[in-house]
């Protein structure tokens, strides 16, 4: 299965008060974060590259982990290469995810093992998170994790 996880209006941080009606909401910006279960019950994010991410698309593509995981907690693979930057409010978001058993961060640049590292310094509880140059290592590190497949 695969999202496409676009900002929108109705997407709201937890105690975030809504903001105006949907009818005076501007279109939903930036690229879309894409959310699949790949097979072994491993959730990739891939992040887009050359973009800034920000609060409103980590908010729906964390939305989209949660309903993929169904209540379950599940290793996340976050693909980050080529990613320019992470709004402290997306950090927020992939700190904070409920649905994380495990988070193995994928680059190939010595930006993209700056930008993990900026991501995983600011987990609140332990949550086993690793950076990788290989997708197929990543992968290989979460199966670990799977505990329902």
């Amino acid at each position: 299965m695969s999202i496409d996880a676009l900002a929108g209006p109705d997407e709201l941080m937890p105690g975030e008060a809504p903001g105006p009606a949907p009818a005076e909401v501007a279109a939903p910006v930036g690229v879309p974060i894409g959310v699949r279960m790949r097979d072994g019950g491993i959730i990739e994010v891939a992040l887009p590259a050359n973009e800034e991410i920000a609060g409103p698309q980590a908010r729906v593509a964390g939305a989209a982990v949660r309903a993929l995981a169904n209540g379950r907690r599940v290793p996340v693979l976050l693909v980050i290469t080529g990613v320019v930057g992470v709004s402290v409010e997306a950090r927020h978001v992939y700190s904070t995810s409920i649905a994380a058993s495990a988070f193995a961060l994928v680059g190939e640049s010595p930006v993209d093992r700056v930008i993990a590292h900026y991501l995983l310094r600011s987990r609140t509880e332990t949550i086993p998170a690793q950076f990788f140059l290989s997708e197929a290592e990543a992968v290989d590190w979460l199966r670990q994790y799977t505990s329902e497949y």
